[in-house]
């Protein structure tokens, strides 16, 4: 899934007109100092998870209500933020009931937190000499429910399975206005309970 809009005031996006919304400056400061400290992916993602679940946004803070209303063609990404230096980005996404993401994995580290409505997630690892995807986890995701994860072990499937519109942070350790999006790969596999 391509970015859908984005914005940034950073001199690397530049190019990018779109205004989707905004990531407020207290965010950015404290994901700056976290990914400052250099710690490890896995070590990254959680201090970036324990920041962010003190400092949850209000949907209406960060994304115009025409963006926080989602599309039926597919669940959207906005980007709020990227870091001139491309150490990360922030971006809002937009589901209606039933819309999910493909089972993916991705390029770097990725904290999610919930800010309004309910996802759920499905964890998978390679099974069968890589020849099939296995289920290893479910998980609830409510409004205010914050977790973080990096590579290797990060497949995953996200939906909407609540009757309302869900709305999600996602704070990714790479540039996704440089990127596209934070997906590695697609998987395309058989699916074992």
């Amino acid at each position: 899934m391509p970015l859908t809009s984005t914005y940034s005031a950073a001199p690397s996006n530049a190019g990018l007109t779109t205004r989707a919304g905004t990531c407020p400056d207290r965010l950015v400061q404290a994901v700056r100092a976290e990914v400052r400290r250099g710690p490890d992916w896995q070590q990254t993602a959680d201090c970036v998870a324990g920041m962010l679940r003190d400092n949850l946004p209000e949907p209406g803070a960060i994304l115009p209500a025409d963006l926080r209303r989602g599309d039926r063609a597919c669940y959207q990404s906005h980007l709020l933020y990227a870091e001139p230096d491309g150490s990360f980005s922030v971006a809002a996404m937009v589901w209606l009931p039933g819309q999910q993401t493909v089972i993916h994995d991705h390029v770097a580290w990725c904290v999610t937190g919930v800010l309004h409505g309910r996802e759920d997630e499905e964890i998978f690892a390679l099974a069968d000499d890589g020849r099939e995807l296995r289920v290893i986890a479910r998980n609830v995701n409510p409004a205010g429910a914050v977790c973080g994860f990096a590579p290797p072990g990060d497949i995953h499937r996200v939906r909407n399975t609540g009757d309302g519109v869900a709305i999600s942070m996602h704070v990714y350790g790479a540039d996704i206005s440089r990127l596209g999006n934070s997906i590695r790969r697609e998987y395309a596999l058989p699916v074992r309970p």
